[in-house]
């Protein structure tokens, strides 16, 4: 797949599941196309659309380490995105990289995660946080924050007190996330 053939599938209207499973598939075997991608979303991001961010974030769900050679990138942009269905798809990848830094302590992302990256995602984390946005990326965002309050420790008191200014007006699923993510803090003397 040519970044031209990326950019005409992915403006050809609306992707369905079946469509991005077929694009990620191709992408899985051209993993220098994530650049292509990166820069795919970046253009969506000013028109609105986000087959990009979602063809994204399945890829990277299905391979993780896709990632690393372009996370200066992936970092760089998000602070300029606006879109909510771009941001929901990007927020999610960033709980994947907490998970994989913090949790699986996986050697890659240990190696090449820096701190001014770790640092770029925490700031997005909690701009979603506290945005007017949809549940979800608040949800993804949470667990990153968790996760990086590990390696930056005025993030937990930070975490905490937003998660109780806002528990009351969350949905159900905000709640039930906000709730662990409050024990979990209570577990650990925060």
């Amino acid at each position: 797949m040519t970044k031209e053939e990326l950019h005409i599938a992915l403006h050809s209207g609306r992707l369905s599941k079946a469509d991005v499973d077929m694009l990620v598939d191709k992408l899985i075997l051209q993993p220098t196309m994530v650049g292509a991608l990166l820069n795919e979303i970046q253009i969506e991001e000013k028109e609105g659309t986000y087959n990009a961010s979602w063809t994204f974030r399945h890829l990277i769900e299905k391979k993780l380490d896709y990632i690393l050679p372009y996370f200066d990138d992936f970092t760089e942009m998000l602070e300029n995105l606006k879109s909510e269905a771009t941001i929901r798809a990007m927020a999610c990848v960033c709980e994947m990289v907490c998970v994989a830094y913090f949790k699986k302590k996986d050697p890659a992302f240990q190696k090449n995660v820096t701190d001014e990256h770790l640092e770029k995602i925490m700031t997005a984390c909690f701009d979603w946080l506290i945005s007017d946005m949809n549940m979800a990326p608040k949800v993804f965002s949470m667990t990153s924050l968790y996760y990086l309050g590990q390696k930056f420790d005025w993030v937990y008191p930070e975490l905490r007190q937003v998660l109780e200014d806002t528990y009351a007006t969350g949905t159900t699923g905000y709640q039930n996330r906000a709730k662990k993510t409050l024990d979990k803090l209570a577990q650990i003397g925060h």
